[in-house]
């Protein structure tokens, strides 16, 4: 996947170069990142644990809790560590495999919220079919598929950007090897690796947009023909959540990746953190506190649990 490249590292800029705003940023950042470890577990362990949770909804829910931990980690780490370092080099190899596998777990959260949108559609829309449409093996090929096209997606978006040559600065004006500060420093012309891209990014985030929209359109459709208001309230509280996660992750990566390189501007790191750090962090809030079913397996996991501490609690007394 190397291009005709003489770069052996790089020097990542990160996102300040103030010493005064390093340490505070370093325990804000940490903060975040052990929230979302702790978050995106819980929503894992929870849903293993909870019957009632085993659902297609949860199902892709824990998929996606997993995305969140797993994306978050190939940038935070890294990140943190920049701001503990005066050395802020990065290897080609390093940057080029940072890059993948942010595009990869990427990749996936878009094609999992257009899952989950599918869900919310045929659970609202054809309940009597539900079963049958959203199969145990259905949302495992669908799952599967989504991991084998981000994978092959980010293979060419890595090849886009790395395969080129870069005889020039190796200075990486951001805190990540993202896309767009580092196709900046190529040498080599990038007119046909940038349409690649961009055609590979409208098939991703616009297509699974896409589908999120069709869906939320038959979901509208449907609800306002319910006659009952309390079913009509049932069935857009159960969407709230999905709806929020999508705005916030669709909105940032329209903003991203879907702009003139010219474009590009002081915004972009501000934007960077708040969907590689910030976002994986409120996705298990917006999916608990929001949630009856979530909040009421939670309740039950706490009273076994105390139930558990208190009868061991009388063993040990009473030997």
């Amino acid at each position: 996947m190397r291009g005709n490249h003489t770069q052996t590292k790089f020097i990542l800029l990160g996102i300040t170069d103030s010493p005064y705003a390093q340490t505070p940023l370093l325990v804000l950042f940490l903060l975040i990142y052990i929230v979302t470890l702790v978050g995106n577990f819980g929503i894992i362990i929870l849903v293993r644990v909870s019957p009632s949770l085993h659902t297609p909804m949860y199902f892709f829910l824990t998929h996606f809790a997993f995305t969140d931990i797993c994306y978050s980690t190939v940038i935070s780490p890294r990140m943190l560590a920049d701001l503990l370092s005066e050395d802020k080099t990065i290897s080609f190899t390093g940057c080029m495999m940072q890059f993948l596998t942010f595009a990869f777990f990427a990749t996936i959260e878009c094609h999992l919220l257009a899952m989950m949108a599918y869900d919310r559609h045929v659970a609202i829309c054809q309940p009597l079919l539900y079963v049958t449409i959203i199969s145990s093996r259905v949302c495992w090929q669908l799952v599967a598929s989504s991991y084998l096209f981000a994978f092959l997606s980010a293979i060419v978006y890595t090849w886009c950007v790395f395969g080129g040559s870069f005889c020039g600065p190796n200075r990486i004006d951001h805190f990540f090897c993202d896309k767009v500060p580092v196709v900046k420093l190529l040498c080599s012309d990038t007119h046909s690796s940038e349409m690649l891209i961009f055609a590979f990014v409208t098939i991703n985030l616009v297509g699974t947009s896409v589908v999120i929209l069709l869906s939320y359109i038959s979901i509208i459709r449907t609800v306002l023909r319910m006659c009952s208001a309390q079913s009509r309230a049932r069935a857009f509280h159960t969407c709230a959540s999905h709806l929020m996660a999508v705005s916030i992750f669709f909105g940032t990566g329209f903003f991203m990746y879907l702009q003139p390189s010219s474009s590009h501007g002081s915004l972009d790191k501000v934007a960077s953190v708040f969907y590689t750090v910030v976002t994986p962090m409120l996705n298990p809030f917006i999916y608990t506190l929001r949630n009856k079913e979530v909040k009421g397996a939670l309740l039950k996991c706490g009273r076994r649990l105390f139930n558990h501490w208190q009868h061991a609690r009388l063993v040990s007394c009473r030997t």
